[in-house]
């Protein structure tokens, strides 16, 4: 067989295959375009009042649809010119057949320039195909994701909206308000946000689109929640803080009866102390008792200010100003506690150094010797001692050691008893 300008001239055979081929071709492309056609997200595309990125690339996917529907009226065209002449005959002719060659392979079909500055472009059938799988690949890609972006992000920032207006009016009857309380101020910008995204979604949800690395698919990607999702942590944050404020509001009238009672607690272990004080001056001498300081008022005006909130409902500021009176009543009184026991440590040492002369004279008599002139002499010495106001306790406590020595050594010659530090040293 002959060979034509695009090459050796086509048979019959091969003639019909290739209209076959390019007849399935044609449907599947009208299937395809069809379907871009009745696209949710063209039509949505096509009334929305777009800005930014979105309204740039709509107006060239615009441009490319239309393009693609003009080549595809220009394809149609050319395979209708190569049905009819197969039609001619049922045996084509050599002229038949090398004009089907040639519109089959050659670039007979000419449509309108794409914006490169020609009016016109030559393609052949295969070719004019794989430009407008090109076109309709990139038109695909914007109309997805711009609907992939709609369909996800303007339902959740409504559902967040709902969920934020509830929260408002919970903050509201709690007194959280803006300019009153941080957490009031948030759902201010929260609100605003929200307002903001959404409006930014709806007119150009491109700018919240990531597509997907290395993806060739249409539509690869997902929709950037960065924004909303930071808003929904912080809405949670506050309603977290008015969840707070509402338990105060139903338990605030227990907590304030405890913080009184720890307080009463302490002023009455700081009285205890100073009385205490006043006995160790007049029975212990020679030592050195810490000066007990008064209750802090401060503490007595906190809690009355805390009282006045929870009269007046200002639950938001009397939360806080709870949780931080309960540590400072809970410090009051520990530290009332210790005043108590730094004060009457004296008389401790005391009524130990009581306790081990008596210990040691019982121990003496199971064995018979309390009548002994020398443990008599020396356990009176002691007795008098720590019975006596004021009481030296280093004195005291000498004496006692004495008779202890004493006592060791009549027992049965056992150790002496060493010497022993003051009172003061034993008892750190």
């Amino acid at each position: 067989m002959g060979a034509g300008p695009t090459g050796p001239v086509l048979d019959r055979d091969e003639v019909d295959r290739a209209l076959a081929r390019l007849g399935a071709e044609h449907e599947a492309i009208e299937t395809s375009l069809l379907a871009l056609q009745d696209h949710a997200g063209r039509r949505l595309l096509e009334g929305a009042q777009l800005t930014g990125v979105t309204k740039e690339r709509w107006d060239a996917t615009e441009a490319a649809i239309t393009l693609l529907w003009s080549y595809f009226d220009a394809y149609t065209a050319a395979l209708r010119s190569a049905r009819e002449i197969r039609a001619r005959r049922r045996w084509s002719s050599r002229e038949d057949l090398a004009e089907l060659t040639e519109l089959l392979h050659g670039t007979s079909v000419t449509v309108p320039g794409s914006g490169s500055g020609r009016l016109s472009e030559s393609f052949s059938l295969a070719g004019l195909v794989d430009r407008m799988n090109e076109l309709y690949a990139g038109s695909l890609d914007m109309v997805v994701a711009a609907d992939a972006v709609w369909s996800a992000l303007p339902a959740r920032i409504d559902l967040l909206a709902a969920e934020l207006q509830r929260t408002r009016q919970l903050a509201h009857s709690v007194g959280v308000r803006p300019g009153e309380h941080p957490a009031g101020d948030d759902l201010e910008r929260i609100t605003r946000t929200l307002a903001q995204l959404r409006e930014e979604v709806v007119s150009d949800p491109l700018a919240y689109w990531v597509p997907a690395e290395g993806s060739s698919a249409p539509g690869g990607g997902r929709p950037d929640t960065t924004v909303y999702d930071r808003e929904a942590r912080a809405l949670e944050e506050v309603r977290r803080e008015i969840d707070a404020v509402l338990t105060v509001r139903q338990d605030a009238e227990q907590r304030l009866i405890r913080l009184r009672d720890v307080l009463s607690r302490a002023d009455r272990t700081l009285a205890e102390a100073r009385t205490a004080r006043g006995e160790v001056l007049a029975k212990i001498a020679a030592t050195e008792v810490p000066v007990v300081s008064g209750p802090p008022t401060v503490l007595q005006e906190q809690l009355a200010t805390a009282a006045e909130y929870r009269r007046t409902a200002q639950w938001h500021r009397l939360s806080p100003l709870l949780e931080s009176l309960e540590q400072k009543a809970e410090d009051e009184l520990m530290r009332a506690r210790e005043s108590l026991t730094a004060v009457t440590a004296p008389l401790a040492v005391r009524a130990e150094l009581r306790g081990r002369l008596d210990a040691y004279k019982a121990k003496v008599a199971r064995h018979g010797l309390a009548e002994d002139p020398l443990l008599v002499e020396r356990y009176d010495a002691a007795r008098r001692m720590l019975w006596s106001a004021p009481c030296d306790l280093r004195v005291a406590e000498q004496a006692v050691l004495r008779y202890q020595q004493a006592a060791a050594e009549l027992l049965g010659g056992g150790p002496r008893v060493p010497e022993q530090s003051g009172p003061e040293d034993r008892r750190g």
